[in-house]
């Protein structure tokens, strides 16, 4: 029976007994640090190339503390919302040399804590998309994430950009453009209780019912996905609202869905809007009325912000707010009662 062949692996040890030197010089000239002298750094470098030694990326990652890796945590990867928040920020770090790691808590608002670590260990940094975190966790945590960005997400830790949507003041431009079209009793389906973006909202509807003591705004409870749109019809059509405010696309696509299997006709009976104009928001039957935001522009920058942070640069704006524009398609018209 033959003997199995194997072939050891070059390592640094190797490279050092060629060229004559320390374990530490050729890790330094591997790791390109230029205080070793050029001769020697040379010598190194031409027996490394006749071994054809190949660097260990863990171990020089390690060495370097530098792993061209950079995290996300975001609370629902199916959310093409997220995902458009994940493609702008991977596009723009790639440029510059960097992948991106991935974490999905699945909406588990004790998972994001968890991962956020788990990620930043792994990682030159964080971005961090937490809506559903309290607002104490995040501060006790956020000195120990940096270098971190968030997004739709604020704290008292200077050293902490944050990129966020005004959600505000784009459901007070969803509600206006209802109130326009006539009509005066007026839905908000909400999103998850603990969601942060969705408190925005109703802070938003708060200021709205303050300047227009003549419309009825209801809230429903609902939640972030398909399912819950679709599962709030018997509530949107008891209430007798007739212009209805959806957490976001999804939800209000799921609505749309509802409301067909009921024969309620959209927008001739009820008007329906969403939030974020997701790709598929124009594809809908009728194409969806919504608040626009730019999420991928969002995402780059995102990465623009962390870089300087991994760089030690300047530190980037405190807060950097993208305000959404509204899109007016055909699920939304004029009120019978008009």
């Amino acid at each position: 029976m033959g003997r199995k062949s194997t072939t050891r692996r070059i390592g640094i040890a190797d490279v050092a007994l060629k060229a004559g030197v320390s374990h530490a010089t050729v890790s330094r000239v591997m790791n390109g640090n230029f205080t070793v002298d050029p001769a020697i750094a040379e010598r190194v470098r031409e027996a490394a190339a006749e071994l054809n030694y190949q660097p260990n990326p863990v171990g020089r990652s390690l060495a370097l503390g530098k792993t061209d890796t950079i995290g996300i945590v975001v609370p629902d990867l199916a959310n093409p919302t997220f995902q458009a928040i994940l493609r702008g920020l991977s596009m723009a770090a790639a440029q510059d040399g960097y992948r991106v790691l991935i974490a999905d808590s699945s909406e588990v608002s004790s998972e994001e804590a968890i991962l956020a670590g788990e990620a930043r260990r792994r990682c030159d940094g964080l971005v961090l998309c937490a809506p559903r975190m309290g607002d104490a966790e995040l501060e006790e945590l956020a000195p120990s994430l940096h270098p971190m960005v968030l997004i739709n997400r604020s704290t008292t830790e200077i050293r902490v950009p944050s990129l966020m949507v005004d959600y505000g003041q784009g459901i007070q431009e969803l509600a206006e453009h209802l109130v326009e079209l006539g009509h005066s009793r007026i839905v908000f389906l909400s999103g998850p209780e603990r969601s942060a973006s969705n408190a925005l909202r109703v802070q938003g509807l708060e200021k709205f019912k303050a300047g227009h003591p003549d419309v009825e705004v209801q809230l429903i409870d609902g939640g972030s996905n398909f399912d819950t749109g679709h599962d709030a019809v018997d509530a949107v059509l008891a209430s007798g609202g007739t212009g209805i405010l959806a957490f976001n696309d999804l939800v209000a696509m799921g609505l749309l869905s509802g409301l067909h299997e009921r024969g309620v006709r959209v927008p001739e009976d009820i008007s329906v809007t969403g939030f974020d104009d997701i790709p598929f928001a124009r594809y809908t039957t009728p194409p969806l009325t919504t608040a626009a935001v730019p999420i991928t522009e969002l995402g780059g920058q995102a990465w623009h912000s962390l870089r300087a942070l991994i760089r030690n640069e300047d530190t980037p704006n405190a807060v950097n707010t993208f305000r959404p524009q509204v899109e007016v398609r055909g699920s939304t018209g004029p009120s019978k009662n008009r």
